[in-house]
């Protein structure tokens, strides 16, 4: 165990990261901002999103002074747009029960939204005084890795597991640097495809690498078959160029975000624009069905594209959950990655 966290820290220090935006700083909302950005979303593609966001909300009190919706169009793009909800909530409680500074106590970090026991080690390790064991993605692909340990990581008894393991390895010096040589590693060599064993400090005592299964840890999730659903999106668009989207409500699918307006796949498309909002329209053309795939199931997308007349169409009034936008006005906000993808093709046609 000791040779095991003494690698880790030797390595680390000579080829770890240590020029990461949010490394240079022990501000507990800096690094709570960069664990929460880093959830789901590789830190190449995390880097240009944390500087933003943090240029335009330095503090708790900054971030909680501006409208969810702001939140959400800087967040616009980096994706699962809950870790943005769940930030802004949390922000919230923090300056509401802890005077706007973010805590480093673990236990108190577990009670704010979208903050679990690993990304509260996390901040406490970093920013606190006392190193507490971490189970992000690439640790938990390391430890089994290395220790060989069969079935799902997800399942309570791997958990379990997991977590004992990582307390033990925990050292009692170096914490800091330890844990994030754990990341470091699963994140640069202990990839999740071809990993790179031949640069791997541990590829002595790796049992995996031994046994010639790399690829067979950690035990993949059975694959379960998605249900598969459908709607019909309109893509409404006036003579100048502008299309109608509504704003989602809050809760649910997209919550939040503005999207093409969601209607139903069987109705005539032209019926639906004249009954719902008085626009009289033509169709120009049914695009190409798009699948966005979520984690429980499959959406198919059926585009259709009209013309809106003006001249005979009932005005429609910009309101919160309504407008009116073009293409590019539509990539500055916060918007679904599905959506996204249509601006794309509707940039690429012909007006």
């Amino acid at each position: 165990m000791e040779h095991f966290a003494a690698t880790i820290i030797h390595w680390q220090k000579q080829h770890g990261r240590h020029d990461l935006p949010w490394q240079l700083t022990r501000d507990p909302y800096a690094r709570w901002v960069s664990e929460v950005m880093l959830q789901q979303t590789q830190v190449v593609h995390v880097i240009p999103y944390y500087l933003r966001f943090m240029e335009r909300f330095p503090t708790v009190t900054a971030l909680t002074g501006a409208p969810l919706e702001e939140v959400l169009k800087v967040w616009a793009g980096l994706g699962y747009y809950a870790r943005a909800r769940h930030l802004y909530r949390a922000a919230q409680w923090v300056c509401t029960h802890h005077q706007g500074c973010v805590p480093t106590d673990p236990a108190h970090l577990l009670r704010l939204p979208g903050i679990g026991r690993s990304t509260a080690a996390a901040i406490a390790t970093f920013c606190g005084e006392t190193p507490h064991a971490i189970l992000d993605g690439n640790v938990k692909r390391l430890l089994t890795r290395v220790f060989a340990i069969t079935g799902v990581p997800s399942s309570s008894a791997v958990q379990r597991q997991l977590w004992q393991l990582a307390e033990r390895l925990l050292p009692p010096q170096d914490g800091a640097v330890y844990i994030q040589g754990l990341m470091d590693l699963g994140a640069t060599l202990c990839t999740a495809r071809r990993p790179l064993c031949v640069d791997c400090p541990l590829q002595s005592i790796c049992q995996a690498h031994q046994l010639g299964q790399q690829d067979y840890f950690p035990t993949a999730r059975p694959r379960r078959k998605l249900a598969q659903k459908s709607t019909r999106m309109l893509l409404l668009r006036t003579p100048d160029g502008r299309f109608l989207v509504e704003k989602r409500p809050s809760s649910g699918l997209w919550g939040g975000l503005w999207c093409f307006p969601q209607l139903d796949p069987i109705l005539d498309p032209l019926q639906q624009a004249r009954e719902k909002w008085g626009l009289f329209t033509r169709e120009v053309e049914r695009l190409a069905t798009l699948r966005h795939t979520f984690t429980h199931f499959h959406l198919d997308i059926e585009p259709h594209l009209l013309q809106v007349d003006l001249a005979h169409s009932l005005p429609i009034s910009c309101t919160d959950d309504k407008n009116w936008f073009t293409l590019r006005q539509l990539q500055r906000e916060a918007t679904p990655v599905a959506v996204r993808k249509l601006v794309r093709l509707l940039q690429s046609h012909p007006a």
